[in-house]
């Protein structure tokens, strides 16, 4: 009887930590036809070997495109909830859908995490952390940086309106612009011209065309900047149009390198999925917590005089 009761106790002490050993993560991104998400994925990737050696697992979702972004986000949220993660990372771009599924998860007990945006709603579900820049920091030094290089009229294109990150990125540019004696044009296309290099070149265009007073043009992604680009050198502007962008790419690095481009703003999103995955997970694995918050990535302005450094990075895939 004695030695049945030490089997048993044994067997019980196995199955819990083995059951204590198998934390599972989702870690929720935006659309997989954007190439921002394989910088993330990239630091994602790197935190998930430590998470396998661990005993966890790293389930990483994007939405198909951003059409129907808000519900698809939801859905994916939902997702994970059913299929029993304890932890989900993911950024907060829509606050009116996404908010109340993340509420739901956590009084569910799965532990959040925020990444990229959504630091304003982390406190609304107890997210553990934010890991990302701060998007209206971020925009005031976009903004004053394009006014102090001698900018007087802004444009600052919004590729997804009504997404929360890109719409403060916006008005920290405006604010940064004006205490630089600048001003700045918001334009928003229809989400559906997300990705689409033609017909956002096209817009961008036609902005340019319809007032001969905009001076300068930020980009909220790196390939909205590449459609700048064309619109700016379509129309013979390279010389009275600067160009700025939020986040990189090596053709973004190149135009710097080259002159084309007077500036970019680095996240660091390789960092952002590294920090999220990773300290989402130890915090379930090993009870452990980072004394700072947020952590902030970004931002960080890449010109002229730094650009060698972040195309080494950018080889790499992970800039």
């Amino acid at each position: 009887m004695k030695l049945t009761k030490t089997l048993l106790a044994t067997a019980v002490a196995a199955t819990m930590s083995t059951a204590a050993s198998a934390q599972d993560i989702a870690v929720i991104g935006g659309s997989a036809q954007d190439g921002f998400w394989n910088l993330i994925k990239k630091g994602v990737d790197d935190a998930t070997l430590m998470v396998e050696a661990n005993g966890g697992t790293v389930n990483y979702l994007l939405t198909q495109n951003y059409d129907n972004f808000g519900p698809d986000l939801v859905t994916l949220i939902e997702q994970a909830v059913a299929q029993g993660v304890d932890g989900i990372a993911i950024p907060n771009w829509l606050p009116e859908s996404e908010t109340p599924a993340l509420i739901a998860a956590a009084e569910a007990g799965v532990v959040i995490t925020s990444y990229n945006a959504g630091q304003s709603e982390m406190d609304k579900y107890g997210a553990l952390n934010y890991f990302g820049s701060d998007e209206y920091l971020a925009g005031v030094a976009g903004g004053n940086y394009l006014a102090e290089k001698g900018a007087k009229k802004i444009m600052c294109h919004i590729q997804i309106p009504g997404a929360i990150n890109l719409e403060t990125r916006c008005e920290g540019v405006v604010d940064g612009a004006k205490e630089a004696g600048a001003e700045v044009y918001i334009v928003r296309v229809p989400a559906n011209l997300d990705g689409d290099m033609v017909g956002t070149s096209e817009a961008i265009k036609a902005e340019l065309i319809a007032d001969d007073s905009i001076d300068a043009v930020i980009n909220l992604a790196a390939w909205a900047a590449d459609a700048s680009a064309s619109a700016i050198e379509q129309l013979g502007k390279g010389d009275t149009v600067m160009l700025g962008t939020f986040d990189m790419s090596a053709s973004v690095l190149d135009r710097i390198s080259n002159g084309t481009q007077t500036m970019a703003i680095d996240q660091q999103p390789y960092l952002q999925g590294f920090l999220a995955t990773s300290m989402l997970f130890a915090n379930l694995k090993f009870g452990t917590e980072l004394a700072t918050q947020p952590v902030l990535t970004g931002p960080a302005i890449v010109d002229a005089e730094n650009v060698e450094s972040a195309i080494e990075g950018v080889k790499l895939g992970a800039r």
